[in-house]
């Protein structure tokens, strides 16, 4: 399944469904938690259930409710026969609670999806990262979250005023893109909130790519365009990839070689493949 754009839409908001599986969206999460009030998550719980068994074209995942609320119940009681695609787990905090989602799932019936932890959004999920290696099998990914955190923390942003983060966010936006790596998962950045920001968003892409994740979340359908650009190799990627492992397959006893001017070496190779095989 390829990841680059994963859209967020309110799960009681089914007239939303249609148009943004028409985004052209990766994959879109059908949302159970902080966009759907206590009042409304039964009636959300319902209309996921329909648009699931219509069979969508468009992968879906559902975020639930976290592990340690009453509401978790409700939501795989209703949802996990449905077949998703994939679960995202809010205030996942390592590889307990994904054995303990696999599990709840498995007492409701149904053989438990991919799952995508929002692996950064309390203190102590920080502490747990490296876990997530023991229970790669179960992962669609792994992302991270940029708001519950400084709530948890008493912090007054994550952004400085420029839309940068802070050092200690900055932070954490590392150690998870480098739990994904350590895990053999795609790492997906965060949302950019600011949607009418279309230079921003563009740069914020940008950014990720450079920095080694490989998708992003996405909370309007007007952001899918940049986010799917940004995260596809362009043809002179490709090229300057194929031409690394062309030259390294020419010389297989090679540790390094000079290539258009510039030495390459192993790790060239490698970052080339990686390439190749998100263009493929």
């Amino acid at each position: 399944m390829r990841l680059r754009s994963l859209l967020f839409v309110p799960g009681d908001r089914p007239e939303r469904f249609a148009k943004a599986a028409a985004s052209g969206a990766d994959a879109l999460i059908l949302d159970l938690e902080d966009s759907v009030v206590a009042e409304r998550k039964g009636f959300a719980r319902g209309a996921i259930v329909e648009w699931l068994a219509d069979g969508p074209d468009t992968p879906c995942f559902v975020r639930m409710n976290p592990l340690a609320t009453t509401a978790i119940a409700e939501d795989l009681a209703a949802i996990a026969q449905s077949r998703p695609a994939g679960l995202v787990l809010p205030k996942a905090d390592g590889a307990a609670a994904i054995r303990s989602l696999v599990a709840r799932v498995a007492q409701a019936g149904a053989a438990c999806p991919p799952i995508l932890p929002i692996a950064t959004e309390t203190p102590a999920a920080l502490f747990q990262l490296g876990s997530y290696g023991e229970v790669a099998a179960h992962l669609a990914g792994l992302t991270w979250g940029a708001e519950d955190l400084p709530a948890a923390i008493g912090a007054a942003s994550a952004r400085e005023a420029d839309g940068g983060y802070t050092a200690p966010f900055a932070m954490v936006r590392s150690l998870a893109l480098f739990a994904a790596h350590a895990a053999g998962v795609s790492a997906i950045e965060t949302v950019y909130p600011d949607i009418a920001d279309v230079e921003g968003l563009a740069a914020y892409v940008a950014r990720g790519r450079r920095d080694g994740f490989t998708g992003m979340l996405a909370i309007h359908p007007a952001q899918i365009e940049s986010i799917n650009t940004g995260f596809t190799p362009s043809a002179a990627d490709v090229a300057a990839a194929q031409a690394i492992v062309d030259a390294f397959a020419a010389h297989p006893a090679a540790g390094a070689l000079k290539l258009d001017g510039r030495m390459i070496d192993r790790p060239h190779l490698e970052q080339a493949r990686r390439l190749l095989a998100r263009a493929r």
